[in-house]
């Protein structure tokens, strides 16, 4: 769906209490009014796009004021609608909102290219102050996406490019899959339709080719799990386009992308999960080094699932991720799943102590932005360090921290043991002594040795760090 009716919005909101559609309605009135004049460059009438952002957060469940927060969202921002007015008519909540999506342009002595930098770290700050700021600006986004068509060719790559670096990455921070997944997309088919339509292709060709391998698989998984009395479903899954796209530009072969072809295997409890999986793998052989334990061992946005990759019929490789089904909810909608779950007064406060103590990007973002009172600084080094491509690492517990790409012993020991890391005299790597300038790989296991003894930190090890953190650790001692 491009843009949404009024009938379809109605038709969405339609489990919604009866005091909380009253309520969505009166912002869509109130929006339809103040847009009443203004048309979007697709010749539609304004009222489409906020009314289909919020169509995208109430068919995600989004709690009231979030839906009413994307109908008003442009209000403050075009329209003569102050943030009061918004305080009195609804209520604090669905004001700061609208408020946090409003971009900043009334400061004349800023350039455009400082009042972007200014919006963007405003959005990814927001973040911070409730997290349902992003998941506005998120549908937000999706919809402009949908409709950049009707753009000029320099907005839309300018647009798809910004949408790569800036807002798929927070949709995956907050675990926002589906929409993480259709942005890229929708990027990649505006910086390359070419490539874009080649992946759609080569894609329905493998797709149609697999047909009955896929059909045979789920009947026998089926079969399997309920003769082993393991309630489930089956679904088919399928790689998102820029996914496939990303493996082609590696050289990779379509046929031996591991998770091109894949089942989604849900069940009630945790421990069915790990039957399932034996089940499976009873059925079909694994490729060893392809399983992930990721119910053990969570991804930093809280997703959690087994994944394993098996040799099916006619030596075709097929994944399949195992989990619940609350697993299952949060893998599609993230922090929104809360809302799902647990519907109620306190869902929003909840939904926001569980990003503050759970997800890691709260904290390493709360840093940056005290670190850089330059805009252009603080985008830069949140691209570089929580953007850009990252790594996981085992604690002597067991439990995962991810660190960007290129990170050192240094920078997992600042990031972990704050300042007792000056203490520190080198680590165990996999088991293996290490210097503390060993830059780390994915899936390290790292144990810091440290000594009441060591008079650091010192100013050799400033090369090696690779974090603004460590970085700053260092030279706080040196300066």
């Amino acid at each position: 769906m491009i843009s949404c009716t009024l009938d379809e919005f109605l038709n969405v909101i339609e489990g919604y209490p009866d005091y909380e559609k009253k309520i969505i309605m009166k912002a869509y009135k109130m929006a339809e009014e103040l847009h009443s004049s203004q048309f979007r460059q697709s010749g539609e009438p304004y009222i489409v796009h906020p009314l289909s952002v919020a169509y995208i957060l109430a068919e995600m469940c989004a709690d009231c004021d979030t839906v009413c927060a994307g109908l008003l969202h442009d209000t403050i921002e075009d329209t003569p609608l102050e943030r009061e007015t918004i305080v009195k008519e609804f209520n604090e909540d669905v004001a700061k909102l609208v408020d946090g999506v409003t971009k900043i342009s009334n400061m004349e002595y800023y350039s455009k290219e400082e009042l972007n930098l200014l919006n963007t770290r405003k959005i990814i700050k927001g973040i911070n102050e409730d997290v349902r700021i992003i998941i506005v600006k998120l549908a937000d986004r999706l919809h402009n996406l949908r409709t950049l068509s009707f753009k000029p060719k320099e907005k839309q790559k300018k647009t798809a490019m910004e949408t790569l670096e800036i807002f798929v990455p927070l949709a995956y921070y907050i675990g926002l899959y589906k929409i993480k997944n259709e942005l890229e997309d929708l990027s990649l088919f505006y910086l390359d339709k070419d490539a874009y339509m080649q992946t759609v292709e080569k894609i329905a060709l493998i797709n149609a080719e697999s047909n009955s391998c896929m059909s045979e698989m789920r009947d026998r998984i089926d079969e399997v799990l309920t003769h082993g009395g393991i309630k489930h479903d089956i679904e088919v899954r399928s790689k998102n386009t820029y996914g496939v796209y990303k493996y082609l530009q590696k050289g990779m072969p379509i046929y031996d992308i591991h998770d091109l072809l894949a089942f989604r295997v849900m069940t009630e409890y945790e421990y069915q999960c790990y039957l399932a999986l034996g089940l499976i793998h009873k059925e079909y052989h694994p490729v060893n080094d392809r399983f992930r334990d990721h119910i053990c061992n969570p991804k930093a946005n809280l997703y959690q699932s087994l994944h394993t990759t098996v040799f099916g019929p006619d030596n075709r490789l097929v994944q399949a991720r195992i989990r619940t089904y609350d697993m299952n909810m949060i893998a599609s909608y993230g922090l929104l799943a809360y809302w799902r779950q647990n519907n109620g007064y306190d869902t929003r406060k909840l939904m926001q102590q569980t990003f503050y103590d759970k997800f890691q990007l709260a904290e390493s973002l709360k840093e940056l932005d005290s670190l850089f009172t330059e805009d252009s600084e603080f985008v830069s080094n949140v691209k570089r360090e929580l953007f850009n491509k990252v790594l996981h690492v085992y604690l002597p517990d067991g439990n995962l921290i991810q660190l960007p790409v290129g990170s050192s012993v240094i920078d997992f020991a600042y990031k972990v043991y704050g300042a007792e890391a000056d203490k520190m005299i080198g680590a165990l790597v996999n088991g293996k002594n290490k210097d503390v300038t060993t830059i780390l790989f994915d899936k390290d296991r790292i144990s810091l040795m440290l000594s009441d003894s060591s008079d650091g930190p010192f100013s050799e090890w400033l090369p090696f760090a690779y974090t603004t953190r460590a970085k700053s650790m260092i030279l706080r001692k040196k300066s």
